[in-house]
């Protein structure tokens, strides 16, 4: 029966996320067409987001609001372990900002071209274009835009678990002298997978309370990098009430 009650779930999920967006997708675009409409864009992804949530009857919370910067740029770095994140994180960030994602998303129709048109590709395979992705991202935040980075590059491994982070969200932050907000997403895996099974779920979002780069330099990157990812990784520990399981290269990011 459950099963069944997943599988219209499913459906029923799938058409709360595709109306909205389609109504809302030539005004994105238009948005996109001009730096100066790029904050409407912004607040369009929060309306969609928030669409989503409320027609699929999907619970969710946002913890710790007062601890996003009002008028300041700041680099958020959020687990990743579900395709719903980057919905999630419309409900989380405000004001004007850019994600940072994977190339292979302008792939997807639609959704591919809007958002290659609004936010940051990086092919993290290549040095050229995470080197033009990064620049990208800095001239953003020096005009007053967040940047928002899943810094474990991807969905890998199994949720819960928390995957190795890369270290360009901490040099981006170190190097625009803007906080990094550690932000940890609960269950949202739950609720969409990695192989796109689905299933009603509660989620939430932590947002936790911004580390400041003032004064720091290259050489301080891996420690706000082990920082950032043990307040990510505890907040799961705590919340699943149970040892998290990390690969041997995540060992090392935890014990640098």
């Amino acid at each position: 029966m459950r099963s069944w009650f997943n599988f219209f779930f499913g459906i029923w999920g799938a058409i709360c996320f595709f109306v909205p967006f389609l109504l809302f997708l030539p005004f994105l675009h238009l948005f996109g067409s001009k730096p100066k409409w790029h904050t409407y864009a912004s607040k369009l992804n929060y309306a969609w987001a928030w669409l989503f949530f409320c027609m699929s009857f999907l619970p969710y919370r946002v913890v710790g609001k007062a601890q996003v910067p009002k008028n300041k740029p700041c680099v958020y770095c959020a687990n990743h372990a579900s395709w719903l994140d980057i919905v999630m994180m419309g409900l989380v960030v405000r004001g004007d900002y850019k994600f940072m994602g994977k190339d292979s998303l302008a792939k997807i129709p639609l959704f591919g071209s809007m958002f290659s048109k609004l936010h940051i590709m990086v092919n993290r395979e290549s040095k050229i274009s995470s080197f033009k992705a990064f620049l990208k991202a800095k001239e953003a935040l020096q005009n007053g835009q967040s940047i928002v980075i899943f810094p474990e590059g991807g969905i890998k491994g199994e949720p819960p678990n928390l995957n190795e982070f890369k270290d360009g969200a901490f040099r981006l932050a170190v190097e625009a002298q803007v906080p990094i907000v550690p932000i940890t997403l609960l269950d949202t895996w739950r609720i969409v997978s990695k192989r796109f099974q689905t299933a009603w779920h509660t989620s939430k979002a932590i947002v936790h309370e911004p580390i400041s780069t003032t004064g720091l330099t290259a050489q301080d990157v891996p420690n706000l990098q082990q920082k950032t990812y043990q307040i990510i990784e505890n907040t799961l520990k705590a919340h699943h009430n149970t040892p998290i399981q990390a690969s041997t290269e995540d060992a090392k990011v935890a014990a640098a």
